[in-house]
């Protein structure tokens, strides 16, 4: 409507049109002058009065005649009085910048490239020359100018690279002030980018004088800046046209030159300004300059944030210069007015896809830029936007750092952590029947947890929290305050295929755990034996100090040599350490009995001083008739004031001030009895609920003695350095040596226990020498003998068949009560086994496979005391329920085998074939002696078997005719109660037993390896095999200790109680007369049926209360103690068939136990009535 020539004020075509013009023009003036803030308040008084003036014809100064040139009308109405855009200029300065650099550039690589031509054609002719003119010579002068020349180049190259290099230094940040200058660079160009918003507020293009306009001052400096550090940059590139094309040079390129123009033309045009955003795709770089990001997910994050932030600021940008100016080749007419922030919402529902249509893009150059817009920002919208939110999410749910409560103790679990790891953790950590546990439980694992695991974290929050990092990274420790923690305990996967690099990496954990806190206290899960020794390589564990390495391998195999000792003990250890709920049944069934004694734990308390000079076994009748607690063993304190675990001394062993007891009881409150107890207060009480802190207790209180009962039981009582054993006594004190028949018939040139007295031991026997065929086997006619049947092959990973072996050759047994041991197996697999196996005695190789009738026929299986079904394939398979497949199928097809009577018994002349391995000379290893027995079974389901099982759920394939639920817990099951199955899966308890009390772990070890000390794992970890050494009092002394055995009511001097007998008469009456420690009993399972049974399976009742009736089928659980003479006495108590020895009578400190010799073997089935099995 408007046209203009030149600078001439704006007029009107025709007189007609041109008042309602003038009108409108100045009510679009007058608006601008009231609310309009788009258009500066000089410039909108300057253009209206001039249009007041056009309005007045009279007025020949202002008026001028009609125009040539038409000129658009849009909110960037040019300032100056000639009305001329020069928006022009400003891209001019930009563009003539760059492609005049970029020509240059070129340029001098081009002539660069002709120069080295040409030098080389001169090089080339000057040795054609020398080749044509061989006189000259070197030395003469004709050739020192050109070597002038070449020393000017190098020196002039050489200060070139200098200051090449220290530009590069200065923006590399690879020194202090190089990384000073780059962020300064950063917040500079965000400072710019913060200039370029506010203007964005002004029209596109308008006047602006430099010395009145403060942000075009500011924006200035901080241009002539950036012009200073694109030089530097120039300077330090390798490559001049890479770097010319670079996006920072580009930002350069088109946003300096423009300030300078428009310091010239005295007007500022907003144009390009926008590109400083590109700069902030550089914020990651500046954060880890300045060290506050570390982690790559946190990098990740601020990489994904600054690029779609970035490329979503630059695009407004564009669109709101391009639509508030208009098209060129429409004469700018097709404008619109829209503000910065208006461009950066229509971005945004441009790249979601979701376009509101409010507002829209009517220019072309728009509506174009819009199209290929779309295609990226849709991409990258789909792309990033899912993924940084990803990221926030995790940070916020499993990142952070923990926030210890005042007051309450924290530990940290990592390792295996899974859904059944953990909840098996839990249920016995947070078991009910533990004292308030006021601990909060940190897992720290690298994986995130699935649903099901988080919902269990979510059931116990008010313990239990998990943090997603990985214990070898000492930023996650520190998340999780491991250096305030009270212990850390690492869970190993029981089920890896590769237990030996499973170990691996717990013991890589503890030593990044230790060396980020070397006080901590660890109790770590190891997997195989073997690796326990590196774990003495860490400088800072310490076993002192509380840290524990519980061997899955050495408890499970020592659990079930118990068990051939004395079948069912594995399952009574097993629910001792384990907190089980009380489970209440009416009926009179064998699961109400059983459940009765799985409802006790194992305890630790100290003894009140009213026991203080009372022998063990009078303290522990007192404890039990009394207390209803049952005293099985006492921390002892010898001269030196060294500490050990004894489990039921004898007379000779007195009670001192501040004894830790070891209890079984059903109940963490019932313990407190024997801390309480006072004799003149408690002495007439009979209810033992009544038995309380008494006033004589508040008295010792206020003056305690020199050793506070008080002190932490978990840290406190033992010496756990490997300077000694805390599981055994200490030999030299004459107190714990009952007598000296011991050393009557000690032979010192002899080696027959290894150096430390706690085994039996031969020399290394060739494995070639201990192999038997079918037909030598057959010939021997094995009895009372161990079966273990073992499936494995060269492949497979090693069980650790020593740990089996040693509670059997433990040598508190005399060598004629040692049961021989036939492994049944692959050679192959056994080969690799025998390294550890060939110090010990009395065990024999029938290779074959467990599987064959005929190989478990040759070793006499139906005459066997045990039979072990191992597997070293269960971690091969991942469908965990064929794990068991090897195992569950070699024990059916055992219980399935028939046997007929026709064998016979062996007389005491006759003459049999010896095992090779075993010793000829001994008249007790004769292969007579030990197979002096009744006739076999005539049925498989009789033969006493224990089978190790990986998946717990498959104890259900072991007995067909139970009735078990296949979601049954383990310890519910008839198998598990019986005594026939044992899974790995029970030992998880053992985390928690050893975390409140470190003493369990080493009573537990005590009573089911044999008597492995500190000492001999040092030396195993040394030469991997035991040392033999000679006889001496000291190491003659380490055989006086306890061992479990199994005691018969049939006959025998228990008789009389075997026929409705209380169980509390029988517990005396063994521990005054025998110094044997009652705590079990192995029962048919149908005893209670008034009806007769042909059932022989039995199960297992744990400590049962003092008024139980007993029934002549019961066998007795107890602890025996060793017996100086039974290896010259065959005179017996009542003998078990479980046992190939004889039994023997006790020594002069002991009452001897009258009874007739051994009576001729019967059948198995009424054997199973009377056994006493050491």
């Amino acid at each position: 409507f408007i046209d203009s020539a030149g600078g001439g004020a704006p007029s009107v075509r025709s007189s007609a049109a041109g008042g309602a013009l003038r009108i409108l023009w100045m009510l679009l003036l007058l608006a601008a002058e009231d609310g309009s803030e788009s258009v500066p308040r000089s410039v909108r008084r300057t253009i209206m009065s001039k249009s007041i003036n056009s309005m007045n014809p009279d007025s020949s100064a202002l008026y001028v005649s009609k125009m040539d040139v038409i000129i658009p009308f849009s909110p960037d109405v040019p300032c100056d009085s000639n009305g001329q855009r020069m928006w022009w200029a400003f891209l001019a300065s930009s563009m003539v910048t760059f492609f005049g650099g970029l020509f240059i550039i070129l340029l001098w690589r081009t002539l660069k490239y002709l120069w080295t031509v040409c030098c080389h054609c001169n090089v080339k002719n000057k040795e054609a020359q020398k080749v044509s003119n061989p006189s000259s010579n070197p030395a003469d002068g004709g050739t020192k100018i050109p070597d002038e020349k070449e020393e000017s180049s190098t020196s002039e190259v050489g200060w070139m690279t200098s200051v090449k290099d220290w530009a590069g230094v200065m923006i590399s940040a690879q020194t202090l002030t190089g990384r000073v200058l780059v962020v300064l660079v950063f917040a500079l160009s965000i400072g710019a980018l913060g200039i370029y918003f506010i203007d964005s507020s002004d029209p596109i293009e308008s006047c602006q004088n430099f010395y009145k306009d403060f942000t075009l001052q500011i924006d200035m400096a901080f241009n002539v800046f950036f012009l200073l550090y694109f030089g530097l940059r120039f300077i330090a590139a390798n490559d001049k046209l890479w770097f010319w094309l670079e996006v920072n040079s580009v930002v350069d390129f088109f946003t300096v030159p423009p300030v300078f123009v428009s310091v010239y033309l005295n007007r500022s045009w907003l144009g390009l300004r926008f590109l400083r955003a590109l700069r902030l795709i550089q914020f990651s770089e500046i954060l880890q300059f300045l060290n506050i990001l570390k982690t790559s997910n946190s990098i990740k994050l601020v990489n994904l944030c600054s690029i779609f932030i970035s490329t979503w600021l630059t695009a407004a940008g564009f669109i709101h210069l391009v639509e508030n100016s208009g098209d060129p080749w429409e004469n700018f007419q097709n404008s619109q007015s829209l503000s910065y922030w208006e461009c950066v919402y229509l971005l945004m529902v441009t790249m979601s896809t979701v376009g509101y249509g409010d507002v829209y893009a009517k220019t072309t150059l728009g509506r174009l830029f819009m199209v290929f817009f779309i295609l990226g920002g849709l991409a990258m919208f789909a792309r990033y936007v899912p993924e940084i939110a990803a990221l926030i999410r995790n940070q916020k749910k499993y990142g952070g750092s923990f926030n210890s409560t005042r007051g309450r103790k924290h530990i940290v679990v990592c390792g295996h952590i899974t859904l059944e790891s953990v909840s098996n953790f839990l249920k016995d950590f947070l078991h009910k029947d533990r004292d308030d546990v006021n601990v909060e439980i940190v897992f720290l694992h690298n994986i995130s947890p699935n649903l099901e695991l988080e919902a269990l974290f979510k059931r116990h929050f008010t313990q239990v929290e998990f943090y997603q990092g990985s214990v070898l990274n000492p930023h996650d420790l520190a998340r999780v305050k491991i250096e305030s923690a009270d212990a850390c305990l690492i869970l190993a996967n029981k089920y890896c295929a590769d237990p030996d690099a499973e170990d691996a990496s717990n013991i890589m954990r503890v030593i990044s755990i230790k060396n980020y806190h070397p006080k901590i206290r660890i109790i770590t899960q190891m997997l195989q034996y073997h690796n326990k020794a590196h774990l003495l390589n860490i400088p800072s564990w310490n076993w002192k100090e509380g840290d524990d390495a519980i061997c899955l391998a050495e408890l499970k195999a020592g659990f079930i040599a118990q068990s051939c000792l004395a079948q069912g003990i594995s399952t009574m250890l097993a629910n001792l350490f384990s907190m089980r709920s009380f489970i209440k049944i009416e009926e009179d069934t064998w699961q109400k009995y059983y459940l009765e004694g799985v409802a006790n734990e194992m305890y630790t308390e100290y003894l009140s001083s009213a026991f203080v000079g009372l022998s063990f076994p009078a303290v522990c009748e007192l404890c039990y008739v009394k207390l209803k607690l049952l005293l099985i063993a006492i921390e002892y304190k010898s001269e030196q004031r060294e500490s050990s675990i004894l489990i039921n001394p004898g007379n000779h062993v007195k009670i001192q001030e501040g004894t830790l007891g070891f209890f079984i009881a059903s109940d963490a409150k019932e313990v407190k009895r024997a801390y309480f107890y006072c004799k003149a207060c408690h002495d007439d009480i009979t209810d033992p609920k009544r038995i309380k802190k008494c006033g004589c207790k508040r008295f010792e209180d206020e003056h305690p003695s020199t050793l506070s009962p008080k002190k932490k039981q978990r840290n406190g009582g033992m010496q756990n350095s490997p300077n000694y054993s805390p599981k055994i006594m200490r030999r030299h004190d004459p107190l714990l040596i009952p007598g000296n028949e011991q050393i009557e018939n000690m032979d010192m040139n002899v080696k027959k226990y290894d150096s430390t007295g706690m085994f039996h031991w031969c020399p290394p026997k060739d494995i070639e020498k201990v192999i038997l065929t079918r037909s030598e086997a057959s010939m021997t006619v094995l009895s009372g003998h161990v079966v273990v049947c073992i499936f494995g092959d060269v492949t497979s990973a090693l069980v650790g068949l020593r740990n089996l072996v040693m509670p059997l050759r433990a040598s508190n047994f005399h060598y004629h009560e040692l049961k021989p041991i036939v492994f049944v197996g692959s050679l192959e697999y056994l080969r690799r086994e025998w390294e550890t196996l060939h110090n010990f005695p009395k065990v024999s190789i029938l290779p074959g496979t467990p599987l064959s009738r005929a190989d478990l026929r040759a070793v006499n299986i139906n005459l066997c005391d045990m039979c072990v079904i191992l597997s070293a394939n269960q971690n091969n398979i991942d469908d965990a329920s064929l794990q068991d497949k090897e195992c569950i199928l070699a024990s059916l097809n055992i219980k399935s085998m028939q046997f007929d009577d026709s064998i016979g018994v062996l007389q005491a002349n006759s003459q049999g074939f010896t095992p090779p391995g075993m010793d000829r000379t001994s008249p007790d290893n004769s292969p007579v002696h030990g197979l002096v027995r009744q006739t076999s079974v005539t049925t498989g389901s009789n033969i006493p078997i224990i089978t190790e099982l990986v998946n717990d759920s498959n104890v259900q394939f072991l007995d067909q005719d139970d009735d078990d639920d296949p979601d049954t817990e383990l310890y519910l099951t008839q198998p598990f109660a019986c005594g026939t199955a044992f899974a790995v899966s029970v030992l998880d308890s053992l985390m928690s037993a050893t975390y409140f009390n470190d003493n369990i772990l080493t009573l537990i070890r005590t009573l089911v390896t044999g008597g492995a000390t500190p000492e001999l794992e040092a030396m195993l970890a040394e030469e991997n095999a035991l040392r033999g050494g000679y006889s001496t009092p000291q190491t003659l002394a380490n055989r006086d200790r306890c061992r479990v055995a199994q005691l018969a009511l049939y006959n025998g001097p228990f008789a009389d109680l075997g026929d409705g007998g209380c169980y509390g008469d029988l517990f005396c009456k063994a521990l005054k007369t025998y110094n044997m420690l009652c705590f079990g009993i192995y029962r048919l399972r149908d005893a209670h049926l008034s009806a007769p049974s042909q059932c022989t399976k039995r199960y297992v009742i744990t400590n049962p209360p003092y008024e139980f009736e007993l029934v002549p089928s019961d066998l007795i659980f107890c602890l025996m103690q060793f017996d100086h003479n039974a290896g010259q006495s065959r005179t017996v108590l009542s003998h078990s068939s479980h046992s190939s020895h004889s039994s023997s009578k006790k020594s002069s400190s002991v009452h001897s136990i009258p009874t007739a010799n051994r009576p001729c073997r019967k059948s198995r089935d009424s054997r199973e009535k009377q056994k006493y099995v050491p």
